[in-house]
């Protein structure tokens, strides 16, 4: 069975909690607290060096990190990854937008104002640069979703799920998305989508299980 280390509360890992209840696979679920430091713990750092969740453990021990790398792995052979070669390419297009343009900012500002205590002090000087970079990133997808429903194809696809996770949450970061009427839109779609489950779901048959298990 898959085995997948996860912070509840993390827009990466939710996106990869999504995509496996939307495909209906089913999961072991173990958290890993990166606030109280245990994605740094000399086992988990075996498992990922890197320290970070979310990480796909295999059936056999293979590990694959980085959420979007484990959204593309896992949508493989489904409707949610296109099999059209350009299509395709538009999907990895706008998953490295989500992690290079989007996530720095959106994902960063949630982080430090909603989730770490006092994060807002520690991090005031950075806040201007966060909304500046995060609404740029929101008047991309504008334009973008205010001529389709989805990112790719008219269809939903793991694009979207790579985007929705820190979308769905930004007002926690301070962003107003009243000016992003298409992308408002959009987020309805992604959430009325048979499966959708929202950042809180855990999969009834996940265990609690210990990081060096």
């Amino acid at each position: 069975m898959l085995r997948l280390y996860s912070m509840q509360s993390s827009g990466n890992s939710y996106k990869v909690r999504l995509l496996l209840a939307g495909l209906g696979l089913p999961f072991r679920l173990v958290d890993v607290d990166l606030l109280r430091g245990e994605n740094r713990t000399p086992e988990f750092l075996i498992k990922n060096p890197e320290g970070r969740v979310p990480l796909l453990e295999l059936p056999g021990g293979r590990l694959l990190a980085e959420s979007n790398a484990i959204l593309f792995y896992l949508a493989e052979g489904t409707p949610l990854l296109p099999e059209d070669r350009f299509a395709r390419a538009e999907a990895l297009r706008w998953m490295f937008f989500e992690q290079h343009s989007h996530e720095p900012a959106i994902a960063a500002a949630r982080f430090w104002l909603k989730l770490v205590r006092g994060g807002r002090e520690l991090r005031t000087h950075e806040i201007d640069r966060w909304m500046e970079e995060g609404h740029a990133a929101f008047g991309v997808m504008e334009r973008h979703l205010s001529r389709r429903p989805f990112f790719v194809d008219g269809q939903i696809s793991v694009a979207d799920i790579a985007l929705y996770a820190h979308t769905h949450v930004a007002e926690e970061g301070d962003f107003d998305l009243a000016p992003y009427p298409a992308v408002r839109d959009w987020l309805a779609r992604v959430a009325a989508e048979p499966d959708h489950v929202g950042m809180d779901w855990r999969p009834e048959n996940a265990m609690a299980l210990p990081v060096a298990g």
